[in-house]
């Protein structure tokens, strides 16, 4: 058994929440590195006026005595500071609809933006304001994700498994050195932009996953974890879709023995069989741009049926750096989960015998 986990929360409500099961005892939990991974999803030159708001640090409820994990469920807390200026549009408890009524009207929506949840989330749960959709589908709902899945490093790393991120391009440059001229581009012109990004998981042992069912398979739920991210379209491990351009001693990866299996290449990406097979886990991802622009497509009105221009609210210009910390972090969740499926899942020093028996 690995680890699940339940977030909840909206973009301005008071907080958002994670409750995180199947955590095995007796592991440290470095509280410093899960702040920085959670102010790394808060970076990126092109970011917007909310992360000048907010300052997300975990505040732990259960689970995590001393700094060790204890076995029981854990229990996280990130703080929205903007809910300060949220109290009655985004209340809780019922409030006086006509005393409130201009507050209510201005944080009303009844516009979608082409290319987010706001339409299909409006149509699917009945509801003719939209905010009680973008609240949750909202990308902030990604800072729980970060604190979930900076834990389950803080346990991969114990085992020398660590992974990290790289920005491959933005807009289509590929120039790191010209990222942030082609930003300030697009926020003069009132758009957004993506990019794609590389994240990078080294020192995995051989055998995580499983060829013998479809949803055992580590290439699938990887693909699943960093799809469920927000404005992420296309996932590729090692090679990717170039494999087909390629005929097959092209990109077969071929295996020699010297006091252990090598290779000179990597286009697997360390997975064969949905499986690691010893090398750096190598997966690239595509994040689109944010549909919230400046420079608004066209849309309607969802009560008046009215062609109108789409709802803008506080946007990023770019927030590629932002996915990149997220993705990492999410493949970090899914990687533990089959690190504990192999070794074990009750106590690090269990799961630590039974590591260093299969090495």
């Amino acid at each position: 058994m690995g680890i699940r986990f339940l977030t909840s929360g909206e973009s301005h409500g008071k907080c958002l929440n994670a409750i995180i099961e199947g955590l095995p005892a007796g592991f440290d939990i470095d509280f410093d590195f899960v702040n920085a991974e959670l102010a790394s999803r808060q970076k990126g030159y092109g970011r917007g006026g909310r992360m000048a708001i907010e300052t997300d640090k975990i505040v732990v409820l259960s689970g995590i005595r001393h700094g060790k994990t204890m076995g029981s469920p854990v229990c996280l807390q990130i703080k929205n500071k903007d809910f300060e200026n949220w109290k009655i549009p985004m209340s809780s408890e019922a409030v006086d609809t006509e005393l409130y009524a201009d507050v209510l009207r201005e944080k009303e929506i009844t516009i979608p933006r082409p290319g987010h949840a706001d339409f299909a989330g409006a149509y699917k749960y009945n509801t003719d304001d939209i905010r009680n959709i973008l609240e949750r589908s909202s990308a902030r709902e990604t800072a729980t994700r970060v604190a979930v899945g900076a834990i389950a490093r803080c346990v991969l790393s114990q085992f020398n498994i660590v992974g990290e991120f790289e920005i491959l391009s933005i807009g289509g440059e590929c120039n790191p050195d010209k990222f942030n001229p082609t930003i300030d581009k697009a926020r003069e012109a009132g758009v957004t932009l993506g990019g794609e990004i590389k994240v990078v998981f080294k020192n995995l042992p051989v055998g995580l996953g499983s060829h013998v069912h479809w949803d055992r398979r580590l290439d699938g739920l990887i693909a699943q974890a960093i799809m469920s991210i927000p404005a992420i379209k296309s996932v590729e491990i090692g090679m990717g879709r170039d494999v087909a351009n390629h005929s097959g001693d092209n990109v077969h990866d071929e295996m020699y023995y010297d006091t252990k299996c090598t290779r000179n290449t990597n286009n697997a990406g360390g997975l064969e069989g949905g499986m690691t097979n010893g090398e750096d886990l190598v997966i690239k991802c595509a994040m689109k741009p944010i549909p919230t622009m400046i420079s608004p497509l066209n849309s309607y009105d969802i009560k008046t049926k009215e062609p109108k221009k789409a709802h803008f609210e506080r946007s990023d210009t770019c927030a590629v750096e932002a996915c990149g910390a997220v993705a990492v972090n999410m493949v970090g969740i899914v990687l533990l989960n089959a690190f504990l499926e192999r070794f074990g899942s009750d106590n690090s020093e269990q799961i630590r015998k039974n590591y260093e028996n299969c090495k």
